[in-house]
């Protein structure tokens, strides 16, 4: 652009930001230095040719809900009612409504509407998530009071297993019974339905129902019932 006629003034948008330019307190506060603050002063005349219009526009705007008074609107950065008593153009503001862009709020990639994150930044929030959860589940897990329970659950397993005896079982049901019908048939029952027939965890159930763990013979009989086997 255009050098302005002051003498050494600046384009009307100024080169990058310098280090030298500023000058920050021992309050955090940051003052300009004065060799930018003159610099910056040779090109008020062409902001206020620049803002004038608009700065009006807006006051005009807001004059417009308000009840009038007598007096007309002013238009003292413009002079724009004078130019118009004259038969003269009048300054009016170049409005350009700015064009929405949807940003990822990390990192300020542009994003699809309707979301948050890009891709990348949605799977560092993803991760950092789950190791937060996992972080505090094993802190909550620790606790006196989660340490007491697991012990009174372990003292009733104790003492179910020591209870029960194979003769209360039934003589077609054993352990190749159990894994080759029982334990496929349990797909169709729910973790709640197997974690309530044998008094268990529903992540002890989802492993059940998985065959990645094997139930206590003495929990093959409930299941079998959950399921609808019998000898029949």
């Amino acid at each position: 652009m255009p050098r302005s006629k002051q003498s050494g003034a600046w384009d009307l948008y100024p080169p990058t930001p310098r280090r030298e330019w500023f000058f920050e307190q021992g309050d955090g506060n940051c003052r300009l230095m004065g060799s930018f603050a003159r610099r910056l002063s040779e090109l008020a005349p062409i902001w206020h040719r620049s803002v004038a219009p608009v700065a009006e526009w807006v006051a005009r705007a807001f004059w417009s809900t308000i009840r009038k008074p007598d007096a007309p609107f002013a238009t003292r950065l413009t002079q724009n009612n004078k130019r118009e008593a004259k038969g003269a153009p009048t300054q009016t503001p170049l409005v350009r409504l700015p064009s929405q862009h949807n940003v990822c709020a990390g990192c300020g990639k542009p994003i699809r509407p309707n979301s948050v994150h890009c891709p990348d930044c949605s799977l560092k929030n993803s991760t950092a998530s789950l190791i937060a959860g996992a972080r505090l589940g094993r802190l909550i897990s620790h606790t006196p009071q989660s340490e007491a329970r697991r012990g009174e659950t372990k003292q009733l397993n104790d003492l179910a297993r020591g209870q029960w005896s194979p003769l209360k079982q039934p003589s077609w049901l054993n352990k190749e019974t159990y894994r080759q019908t029982i334990q496929p048939l349990l797909a169709k029952a729910t973790l709640s339905q197997i974690a309530s027939a044998i008094s268990v965890s529903i992540p002890y159930a989802s492993d059940i129902r998985r065959g990645r763990r094997h139930p206590h013979p003495r929990h093959w009989h409930p299941l079998a019932q959950l399921v609808g086997y019998s000898e029949e």
